[in-house]
């Protein structure tokens, strides 16, 4: 006699019957938490769970906001939500509690949908698909393939997107998963619509990011550090990130944005040996917060801890970074 199992994806949505449901993604999302929510939310109604996407901080991107509209999606800023309650349940998607970059909303965290790796250690989720891949994209999608349910070209088209955004075109931090999924999508997703969305992603104002960078740029050894001495959006500053990264003398830079609450980190590697999650991670302890992928990574100190710093704080930070490399 053969016993039944409950495929994965379906325990999800017996779990989220009958509540009231919100989807949140990481403060200040980028397109691969924004389409895996997104696709996410199309996957439950199609078992007849509605929800609602939302997330803390703003959307910053031009591209970001530009997918938004191209695919249809709606999502709001907690400050325009004002009906959450505790009972209410809360789906943690490209996110986990209690990492800095997700903020405690008052519903119920019964669920997480992430890629990212465990540094700490999470809130006890009733439902919980962790899974070491270059885009949370590529999970969702995997729900669609393994449910064999049917899939809407602007949602494909979305988490086609978001996979090639978060793994820059399936050269990093790629995973069998990532591949095979883009693979899944091609026959579902708009291609000229993807196209299209890599034309006019940087903004004029953006460039001022770009010049200051280049202007504090640094190198030791193989290690590019920069700054921006004033307030930037944390995408920009990962994008300004890998763009330090090209260069041929740096295998792994270090970009960081003062802004009202403090320095935004963001780090990126492509030197074996050297995983930008744990790099982070370890430079900060002690003074913040910080974590990622092998390839990606990023951090955060609050102003309450910058006079550690001291007044000088970018040879602190160049202090800290290669003490954490050489150990």
């Amino acid at each position: 006699m053969t016993t039944q199992t409950t495929p994965f994806p379906m325990q999800l949505v017996r779990l989220l019957e009958g509540h009231k449901v919100y989807l949140q993604t990481h403060n200040f999302p980028d397109p691969d938490a924004i389409s895996s929510a997104f696709g996410l939310q199309k996957f439950l109604e199609y078992y007849g769970i509605q929800s609602r996407i939302c997330y803390v901080g703003s959307i910053d991107r031009f591209n970001t906001r530009k997918m938004m509209e191209a695919f249809d999606i709606e999502i709001f800023s907690y400050d325009e939500i004002d009906d959450m309650k505790e009972e209410d349940y809360i789906v943690n998607v490209d996110c986990q509690k209690p990492n800095a970059n997700t903020t405690d909303l008052p519903g119920n965290e019964v669920a997480c949908v992430d890629h990212h790796p465990i540094f700490v250690e999470t809130k006890e989720y009733r439902y919980q698909d962790i899974t070491i891949t270059g885009a949370c994209a590529s999970i969702v999608t995997n729900y669609y393939k393994t449910m064999n349910i049917p899939i809407d070209c602007k949602v494909a088209t979305a988490l086609a997107y978001g996979i090639k955004m978060d793994t820059d075109d399936l050269i990093r931090g790629v995973k069998q998963l990532d591949v095979d999924m883009i693979a899944y999508l091609y026959q579902y997703a708009d291609w000229n619509l993807l196209s299209s969305m890599y034309n006019s992603t940087i903004e004029f104002h953006d460039l001022s990011a770009y010049g200051a960078a280049i202007e504090n740029i640094e190198v030791f050894d193989d290690v590019g550090f920069s700054y921006i001495p004033f307030e930037c959006p944390n995408s920009l500053v990962a994008i300004i990130s890998d763009f330090i990264l090209s260069l041929d003398v740096v295998d792994v830079s270090v970009v960081y944005s003062v802004n009202a609450a403090g320095i935004k980190f963001s780090v990126r590697s492509e030197k074996y040996g050297v995983d930008a999650g744990k790099l982070v991670r370890k430079a900060l302890e002690g003074y913040g917060s910080g974590g990622g992928h092998a390839a990606m990574a990023g951090g955060f100190v609050g102003n309450d801890m910058l006079s550690r710093f001291g007044a000088v704080y970018q040879d602190k930070i160049k202090e800290l970074f290669m003490a954490a490399l050489k150990s």
